[in-house]
This record gives structure tokens, C-alpha cells and sequence, in this order.
């Protein structure tokens, strides 16, 4: 028997059902990554840290051709991101590259420059080197909030200062 190649795809999923979807996928042997962040919310009354998808409604799935059909069987998945109607395989290298991103801790010391909202950006370093986004919010010293075409929509990311530059 020929091993089939497993490769990652991304798969859209109901509104707000990314974690119980990707607890479903788990359960049923599907290997699945949903890259999460922390954001601190302000309610009126209160402020919390909530743990949030970095991609709103995607969950990323590491199967062979033999569990396609399985995947969109999960509750709450929707589709796999295709292109030409067949699912557009995402390489490894940028699934480590987002690892990596969430993995990066804040910088100590930044140079703090003149940061306009609306500006272009460009990641200068790290594993996202060559990422063009849109300058969306400034976070104190260290952060910006940047706008980045994505995964067939907008995705906004936080990232640190002293790994843009503007364009």
C-alpha cells in the first residue's frame, strides 16, 4: 500500500465555534492547530484577558487525501479553503512561521519612530519577513495592531515595533 503525504489545509468554520470544532477534530484523530493570542478586554465593569483564534472562523488541519471527507463531516466546519475548487495545501513552513510568532516574547528596548495610522508596513524580521500590511492601531512603546490580507480575508495581528519598518 502507497503512504499517502499528509499536508496542512485551513477549513472555515461557523462563527465563533473555532475551539469546539477543534476539540471535535481532536477527538476524532484529526491532527488540527488553532493558533491562539491573548487580549485584554474592557467591559464596562471589568477588565479580563480572554484568549482569542489569531485567524476569526479558520482552524488548520494536517491530513492525508483519505481524511478530506472526514474533516468536513466535523460539526461546524464549513469548507476547506480551495482554490479552483480543490483544497489549497498550506506549506509546513508557514505553520512554524506563525508558531513562532506566538512564541516570540515582547522586546525590552525599541526605537520608538514616527508611526501614522494607515501607513504600510513590512515585517523586517523574524520567520514573517516579507509580510506587507496596513499600520491599523499603536499600542504603547512596544506593539502596533496591523491589518494583513490573509487567508482569502483581513487578519489583524500585533507585532512588535522593532520588527516593521514603514513602507
Amino acid at each position: 500500500m502507497i503512504e499517502q503525504e499528509s499536508n496542512w489545509y485551513a477549513v472555515y468554520v461557523k462563527s465563533r465555534t473555532e475551539k469546539k470544532v477543534a476539540l471535535e477534530l481532536t477527538h476524532n484523530g484529526i491532527k488540527n492547530y488553532l493558533p491562539m493570542v491573548k487580549h485584554l478586554k474592557q467591559w464596562s465593569d471589568r477588565k479580563k484577558w480572554v484568549e482569542e483564534p489569531l485567524f476569526r472562523s479558520y482552524i488548520f488541519v494536517h491530513i492525508d487525501e483519505n481524511q478530506h471527507y472526514n474533516v468536513l463531516q466535523s460539526m461546524g466546519v464549513v469548507k476547506y479553503i480551495s482554490f479552483d475548487g480543490k483544497a489549497v495545501p498550506i506549506p509546513q513552513a508557514q505553520i512554524e512561521a506563525i508558531k513562532y510568532y506566538l512564541e516570540e516574547s515582547d522586546p525590552e528596548n525599541i526605537n520608538d519612530s514616527n508611526w501614522k495610522l494607515g501607513k504600510k508596513v513590512e515585517v523586517i524580521s523574524g520567520s514573517m519577513t516579507g509580510l506587507l500590511g496596513n499600520l491599523v492601531e499603536v499600542h504603547g512603546k512596544h506593539k502596533v495592531k496591523v491589518e494583513i490580507e490573509a487567508v482569502g480575508s483581513s487578519l489583524i495581528i500585533y507585532i512588535p515595533k522593532n520588527k516593521l519598518r514603514v513602507v
